[in-house]
């Protein structure tokens, strides 16, 4: 029980983090203003879910039985491909903010690297 939380609390806070700064009409003020200057959106998007990718896989592979953790990186990806479309179609009830498949496009991309990269750098 105590590796389920030690696993699934941070991927339950970050996704808490992208959902809070989802439901801000300017999340820009919230955010250091050097992370708006000069990078792309979909770069952003991209690191924002493939961080979430990572820590699901963390938790899909070490917390979530034998049967899933064989499939932790085809199940971290969906999982946040998935919560991606969840937080675009929650975008479009914010006043001021957009939704774009471009953006859940760079999320699924972002989730897809973090992943396998992780993956492959802890090489399970």
């Amino acid at each position: 029980m105590i590796q389920a939380f030690w696993y699934w609390v941070p991927v339950t806070l970050y996704a808490g983090a992208i959902f809070f700064l989802s439901a801000q009409s300017h999340p820009e003020e919230q955010l250091p203003s050097f992370l708006f200057k000069g990078v792309s959106d979909k770069v952003l998007h991209g690191v924002e879910y493939g961080i979430l990718a990572l820590l699901c896989y963390r938790a899909f592979r070490w917390a979530a039985g034998p049967a899933v953790a064989q499939q932790a990186v085809v199940q971290a990806i969906m999982t946040a491909s998935v919560y991606g479309i969840t937080d675009e179609v929650h975008q479009l009830f914010v006043p001021f903010r957009e939704s774009d498949w471009r953006d859940w496009l760079a999320d699924t991309a972002g989730a897809i690297i973090g992943a396998v990269s992780w993956r492959s750098l802890r090489s399970e």
